[in-house]
């Protein structure tokens, strides 16, 4: 790890607590509704005392500790805590099953839980209680579910004094390990360093010009990369102010009290608040958006206080395209959206868009200190000063993942243009076989289906003489379908948008027909990841028995519910 890296975020931290003791570090809301703030003083102080509870336990150095909740200001006091103590934090999803969640304690062996805010969503506790090991202690987070058989946070850091030898980890010592969502097969633990996860926060603050008066708001989960990147690691490095989403229902309201500087979200996500302000728009208001006079700039600053994106100088999108009228809407307001590309494995530290050089359906330039290379194959290749120490305990997946030279092999397949964006054009295991013998790669179809009233695509048909599409339209396009004239107003919607994209596929990608699903995917029905991927091979075992009937009606677009 070069110079430049060789401090941590425990330092960063202790930097922080020293010099900024009494500026506000975390807000939140409590579940009587009012607001709690934590300074730097006071993060540090909890921190440090339960650090030193930690050091009363006996465990093995560098034991694997978990912390299990929803995103709170104690999720990132305990994993300081874990990190003073000298061990490592291993996050776990608070909606993941009782499977994932025992694979996950026994793989890397936790020694203690920390169990913090869940939901009905994390539904079933109890059935993830029960995949807890019997010698892994819980210790119970601030606004945790009633836990008797757990040790309570407030009860510890009232009994014990700060901790003041915390320990100072160096740059190659090992920081936490992330498991990832499993899209596909048994979640891998990924091993990162003090060092690569302060690299991130070191080059991503350079490119957003983070100072001490930035705000962000904290409602992606932080037992993934990206918001643990974004947000834990960057207001570590960078000495500013996170506010906490409490839940789906309070997001406006969180989102206007924190008025972030910066700005992340999913393309699902910028979809839904686009589909909410254009239906309180009206045809005249809409248009007016896009117009350049007083009355047009009075709207504009009213959508974006509305949104609570007002003080935003910086938006970033990422995972997969968003359509063009969405992108130009945003940009109409004022908001230029980057498209950024990473990975766990990389710490999300990859590819970001450069204001004024998006280019729709790219990722962007690679960012300082990464290298990047496409292979005959079509593959993506990575190094980056943020790469991971390798899986946890799987030397040879480890090895797989690697060429002879040191690139990590991303899985993705992409293409690279004259100005260096990097375009993701699918996944090397998703290309699928038709009938006729031909390979069909679905995300460049599946981007072709593009529209303001379609959440989510799956392009499938593995073994049909063509390929078809699934859709899942949006929660207002539903309402649609139980009105006879706009459900048909519809249909032509869908069957335009088929025919425009198979004018520009070759004829072995023509997709057959597209197929308008019922029901919506989410992560408590499998079909996505907790970060809001498809789950491909969930979404095809639930309607692949349906594909034979629907080819059979000859119909371009199909109702799901017809």
């Amino acid at each position: 790890m070069s110079g430049k890296y060789s401090s941590t975020l425990v330092h960063r931290f202790l930097h922080w607590e020293r010099v900024q003791p009494d500026a506000i570090y975390l807000t939140e809301s409590t579940p009587e509704g009012r607001i709690a703030d934590y300074t730097w003083r006071e993060a540090g102080d909890e921190a440090r005392r339960m650090a030193a509870w930690l050091r009363t336990q006996a465990l093995p150095p560098k034991s694997a500790i978990a912390i299990m909740g929803k995103n709170s200001a104690h999720w990132i006091i305990a994993d300081l805590a874990i990190w003073l103590a000298g061990h490592v934090s291993v996050p776990l999803y608070p909606g993941a099953s009782a499977a994932t969640t025992r694979y996950v304690l026994e793989h890397c062996d936790v020694r203690l839980t920390f169990v913090g805010k869940l939901d009905a969503a994390a539904e079933g506790w109890n059935a993830v209680r029960d995949a807890m090991q019997s010698h892994a202690p819980l210790v119970a987070l601030p606004m945790s579910p009633p836990l008797p058989e757990a040790t309570q946070w407030r009860d510890i850091v009232e009994q014990h004094a700060p901790l003041q030898d915390v320990h100072l980890p160096q740059p190659d010592e090992l920081a936490t390990i992330i498991y990832t969502s499993g899209s596909a097969g048994e979640p891998k633990g990924v091993m990162h360093s003090f060092g690569a996860i302060y690299a991130y926060a070191v080059e991503s603050g350079a490119f957003c010009d983070f100072g001490t008066s930035d705000r962000v708001l904290s409602y992606l989960p932080l037992a993934h990369t990206a918001e643990r990147s974004f947000v834990e690691s960057n207001s570590l490095c960078h000495g500013f102010r996170v506010f906490f989403n409490d839940s789906l229902a309070t997001f406006s309201q969180d989102l206007q009290r924190a008025r972030p500087t910066a700005f992340i979200s999913m393309p699902r996500l910028w979809t839904r608040f686009y589909q909410a302000v254009m239906g309180q728009l009206s045809v005249s208001q809409q248009a007016l958006v896009h117009e350049t006079s007083p009355a047009g700039d009075a709207l504009r600053k009213h959508i974006l206080a509305m949104l609570g994106l007002d003080a935003a100088r910086l938006a970033f999108t990422g995972s997969a395209p968003l359509p063009t009228e969405i992108t130009a809407w945003y940009r109409a307001l004022g908001l230029e959206l980057l498209d950024v590309y990473g990975m766990t494995e990389n710490f999300s530290y990859s590819h970001y868009s450069r204001p004024g050089q998006v280019r729709p359906g790219y990722s962007g330039q690679a960012m300082p200190g990464v290298e990047c290379r496409i292979d005959d194959t079509g593959e993506i290749l990575l190094k980056s000063p943020t790469m991971m120490l390798g899986y946890y305990r799987q030397p040879d997946l480890t090895a797989q993942s690697r060429t002879e030279d040191g690139f990590f092999r991303t899985g993705d397949c992409g293409e690279l243009d004259e100005a260096g964006r990097l375009k993701i054009t699918g996944r090397v295991k998703e290309i699928f076989k038709t009938s006729k013998g031909k390979y069909v790669a679905p995300t460049p179809i599946e981007n072709l289906l593009s529209h303001p009233k379609v959440e989510s695509v799956c392009v499938t048909g593995a073994g049909y003489p063509q390929p078809f599409a699934l859709l899942l339209i949006s929660a207002a396009a539903r309402e649609e379908l139980f009105d006879t004239r706009s459900r048909e107003a519809l249909q032509m919607e869908m069957a335009a948008l088929l025919e425009t994209a198979n004018a520009k596929l070759e004829k072995h990608e023509k997709l057959a027909f597209v197929v308008v699903v019922k029901e919506s995917w989410t992560a408590e029905n499998g079909c996505l990841t907790p970060t809001m991927k498809m789950r491909r091979r969930v979404i095809e075992e639930r309607y692949m028995p349906l594909a034979t009937k629907w080819a059979e009606r000859g119909e371009p677009v199909i109702f799901e519910d017809a």
